[in-house]
């Protein structure tokens, strides 16, 4: 799974915008199977698809207090669950989870996020 999810992030990142396409090419992508109890004890659900943490692009790194360095954590179970095996399903949602951590990294709001059809 986690082989078939870097190539669809991969081919996600190519079809971008140029002007994103740096930014999101830099950041790095981790595949996780589910998340771990750090991630759950901040009142996550268990059953999340995908997390973007560190600091926004572009942000003030003095002004945040967020320990972790910037990156999208995929968890890969959840979404193979959620696509009840069918690797198509599951491809998709690799790809629409990814596109969504990617904007919140972009700093983008839940609103923006949705706007842009990445919900």
């Amino acid at each position: 799974m986690q082989s078939v999810a870097e190539q669809v992030v991969r081919s996600a990142q190519a079809r971008l915008p140029a002007e994103v396409r740096a930014a999101a090419t830099s950041l790095p992508v981790c595949c996780e199977p589910v998340p771990n109890d750090d991630i759950l004890a901040e009142g996550w659900e268990p059953d999340i698809l995908g997390l973007f943490v560190g600091h926004e692009h572009g942000g003030d790194l003095l002004d945040s207090v967020q320990p972790l360095p910037s990156q999208i954590l995929l968890f890969l179970d959840n979404i193979w669950d959620l696509a009840e095996g069918d690797e198509g399903v599951f491809r998709d949602e690799v790809r629409l989870t990814y596109l969504h951590e990617l904007g919140h990294y972009l700093g983008w709001d839940e609103d923006e996020v949705a706007r842009r059809g990445l919900e």
